[in-house]
């Protein structure tokens, strides 16, 4: 176990050319995940609907075998991974975390699985999830809650939660995951790991009921360190012909140089709570300032800023607009009334608010989701990067549903708690999360670093270089130094 725990504890970076260089197997990869897994998943609940380990030992097998003749798939050769139970893996059901789904067992793969694969990948099983991904904590009537990396008595977020807790505890060497309000950014903070929105479209999203609407959420990258992410978008990203509105532009082979260099001297524009009005639980704009000065502190310029559209504006653009994508996908369900009484509230709010909207407010809702996309370009052209918290709270008790309330303010709907992540999903920008520390309690927190459309990796780059001041990543959580 001694040996698993330190092939555990690399970066997927280093562990890719340990592979390459057949200083490692694939099955002692294998075998040492599947150990890790067994430790602490029953306590966690991170990873669910796992394969037969057998079967996996055997894929690995065949991994090192092709790495013998000289074959090497690509820079995941022989990772295990497991894949968001939102998204489909041939022969493991999709039960996007409800009771209503009858655990659908698809016969094909979501084109991102099929690229990680393509770049030999192993998948071992799916990660946990809210039902239908609503909410950013990762609890649900198939499965259970998932718990937080750092203290398993709070809430790993979500809708990400699983994929974040694995990743953290070395159960997973990258992990995937998707984000529409917060849900790569929110577990990453949580959980002390780096989790990567991209761009509007950078990840084409194939199959797809729609592919024109749905343009809030997308699925991206975590790790535990920024060149991990870089490394897992560059997979994961692409145009594809039956994703229309996915881009076609190329980026950075992260195998052929180092696409995530940063030079000192960019400019950040501190937007704090974003909006005055906006409450943060005490302690999380301190480690979001702190960490701020110390890129100061490296010759990076940071001034404090505002984003120039009012707070209802934004959030009148973001609960219609969400409403209309999330009962599109819900309707059916909900209309069924056995399979409606299966549904958590939260999800059958979504779909009875939505059956009041009309076209004038949808047309509405559009236009204010411009106005935030302007607020943000008007930035852009004074900073490189704007920063706020990746939440507005601590991990909160896993046994509670959602915060009612943040520094006495009530929130008055499961997802108000997460405010401060919405601009940045309806602008469509890139936005990592960094960890910068942690609480009184020992609870870990996370920056928001976003750039304008498109800039994924200069984005990715301020993040390294911030990872390099200050490793926070570096720091594993207490549950491994158990291990034997």
């Amino acid at each position: 176990m001694a040996h698993g725990n330190k092939l555990l504890a690399l970066d997927a970076s280093t562990l890719s050319r340990r592979i390459a260089a057949r200083e490692v197997s694939c099955r002692e990869l294998m075998h040492a995940s599947l150990d890790r897994i067994a430790a602490l998943n029953p306590v966690h609940n991170a990873i669910v609907s796992m394969r037969d380990g057998d079967a996996l030992l055997a894929e690995a097998d065949a991994r090192d075998a092709a790495l013998a003749r000289g074959e090497r798939a690509g820079w995941m050769h022989g990772f295990p991974v497991a894949v968001k139970d939102l998204a489909d893996v041939a022969g493991l059901p999709t039960t996007l975390g409800s009771l209503t789904t009858g655990k659908r067992v698809p016969s094909t793969d979501a084109l991102f699985v099929q690229r990680m694969k393509k770049a030999g990948a192993i998948v071992i099983g799916k990660t946990n999830t809210p039902e239908f991904g609503l909410g950013s904590h990762t609890f649900n009537e198939v499965f259970g809650i998932t718990r937080n990396a750092w203290d398993p008595s709070k809430s790993a977020g979500g809708s990400s939660g699983g994929a974040a807790v694995a990743l953290a505890l070395g159960m997973l060497p990258v992990a995937d995951g998707s984000d529409m309000g917060g849900s790569l950014r929110n577990p990453a903070a949580f959980n002390n790991v780096v989790g990567l929105r991209p761009s509007r479209g950078r990840v084409p999203a194939v199959p797809a009921d729609d592919v024109f609407f749905q343009q809030l959420g997308t699925e991206g990258p975590m790790g535990r360190t920024v060149e991990d992410v870089a490394r897992l978008l560059d997979t994961l990203a692409g145009w594809d012909a039956r994703a229309p509105l996915s881009l076609a532009e190329p980026v950075p082979d992260a195998d052929a140089h180092d696409p995530i260099a940063c030079a000192p001297g960019k400019r950040i524009g501190w937007l704090g709570s974003v909006w005055p009005d906006l409450p943060l639980e005490p302690g999380v704009r301190e480690l979001c300032e702190a960490a701020l000065q110390r890129l100061q502190g490296e010759g990076y310029i940071v001034e404090p800023c505002t984003l120039d559209v009012p707070r209802e504006v934004n959030w009148n653009a973001w609960l219609r607009l969400r409403q209309m994508l999330t009962a599109g996908r819900l309707r059916a369900i909900h209309g069924q009334p056995k399979l409606r009484a299966l549904m958590k509230p939260e999800a059958q709010w979504e779909v009875q608010q939505s059956l009041q909207l009309t076209g004038a407010q949808l047309y509405e809702a559009s236009t204010q989701r411009t106005a935030v996309y302007q607020a943000f370009l008007r930035l852009f052209e004074r900073f490189d990067c704007v920063a706020a918290p990746s939440a507005q709270v601590f991990p909160f008790a896993a046994e509670e549903r959602w915060p009612r309330e943040i520094a006495g303010v009530a929130m008055d709907t499961y997802h108000r708690w997460m405010e401060i992540v919405t601009p940045f999903s309806l602008a469509g920008l890139p936005v990592a999360s960094v960890p910068v520390g942690f609480g009184a309690q020992g609870l870990p927190m996370g920056l928001q670093l976003a750039g304008p459309a498109r800039a994924d990796f200069a984005v990715l780059a301020l993040a390294r270089a911030w990872e390099r001041i200050a490793p926070w990543s570096a720091q594993r959580p207490p549950a491994l130094s158990r291990l034997r």
